[in-house]
């Protein structure tokens, strides 16, 4: 089945760094658009950024040019850099992709920035 497992998240002072991975299993993962949103507290799930998969890139305006979203096929991996943290992004990052019309979601990972 499919399985997307997220991890890297954690406690950053802003103007930090992090790198967010998902580990993709349970389908042609070279074929699919890879997705990752956020939800904050008290607010809606959101798109941040995507990656077709001949590896095109797209963001959210809130995060263009402090983000980047890249893949590796031979891992079965999407990742996530974050960089110029600001408290704003805090939240659980979750990735995401549709198999067969279905969307399939990791469980989540959580990303604190600290003012």
């Amino acid at each position: 089945q499919v399985q997307l497992v997220e991890s890297g998240g954690g406690l950053v002072q802003a103007g930090g760094s992090l790198r967010l991975s998902c580990a993709a299993s349970g389908f042609i993962f070279s074929a699919n658009a890879m997705h990752w949103f956020r939800q904050a507290p008290g607010k809606q799930r959101e798109l941040v950024a995507s990656i077709a998969r001949a590896g095109s890139p797209n963001y959210a305006d809130a995060v263009k040019g402090r983000f980047t979203i890249s893949r590796d096929n031979g891992k079965n991996t999407v990742y996530l850099q974050m960089n110029s943290l600001k408290p704003e992004d805090t939240a659980v990052y979750y990735c995401k992709t549709t198999w067969f019309r279905v969307d399939y979601w990791g469980q989540g990972t959580q990303v604190t920035v600290s003012s």
